[in-house]
């Protein structure tokens, strides 16, 4: 697992963001700040303890986590969720490979025994239902070899299979119902109607925001 700051300007808040499968900063860094520091999570081809030593200084902090990242920060801080003023779970849930509450097992296997260069295309344009925000993160796409992706695929499932669902350390969860990645149906069914909003966004909703502060209650 590795790390990267989007924003870190010594502001007294800061979002710990678990981002999905895949990922590296280059897709999110252009989303402004809003006033607040922002660290982000990736890379989940080996996991290890989140030191939350190194955030001591921030008044408050807060997790956003999206797709396979709602899983990967469940697991991982499931004993240290009373040290978040905030948690927020999107467009993935505590099954991430499940048929009715996450991702089919059999979809899952057939994207990881058959990746390459089309199904990673098909993946980016599966995240966006507006061309505008596909164009833009295609501009901007991850830069990372196709067998690292791979393996991160594959090391995921392996960690739900071995762990078990996701300990539910969530204040929130917003649905994502154009999802054509985690259906917004298995999401509505994992997490519930009266334990989360639906939020008429694609899988990937970040290009809708205004700022990073868009995802925190009540700021």
């Amino acid at each position: 697992m590795r790390t990267a700051w989007l924003h870190r300007h010594q502001e007294r808040e800061c979002i710990l963001f678990f981002s999905g499968w895949g990922m590296d900063p280059a897709p999110f860094a252009p989303v402004p700040a809003g006033g607040i520091d922002l660290c982000m999570f990736f890379d989940y081809r080996t996991t290890s303890p989140v030191e939350l030593e190194a955030f001591a200084d921030y008044r408050r902090l807060h997790l956003v986590a999206w797709s396979w990242g709602v899983w990967m920060a469940s697991h991982l801080l499931a004993d240290r969720a009373d040290l978040f003023a905030s948690a927020t779970a999107i467009g993935g849930t505590l099954l991430p490979v499940d048929r009715q509450r996450g991702i089919p097992p059999e979809s899952y296997d057939a994207m990881l025994d058959h990746f390459g260069p089309q199904v990673l295309d098909t993946f980016h344009r599966d995240m966006f239902d507006d061309p505008e925000q596909l164009a833009r993160f295609l501009a901007q796409r991850p830069q990372r070899p196709l067998a690292e992706l791979r393996d991160e695929m594959a090391a995921c499932r392996n960690a739900f299979l071995q762990a078990g669902p996701g300990h539910d350390i969530y204040s929130r969860a917003l649905v994502t119902s154009r999802d054509r990645i985690f259906s917004g149906r298995n999401q509505l069914r994992a997490w519930g109607k009266g334990r989360c909003e639906v939020m008429a966004w694609p899988h990937f909703p970040f290009y809708s925001l205004a700022t990073w502060q868009d995802l925190l209650p009540g700021l």
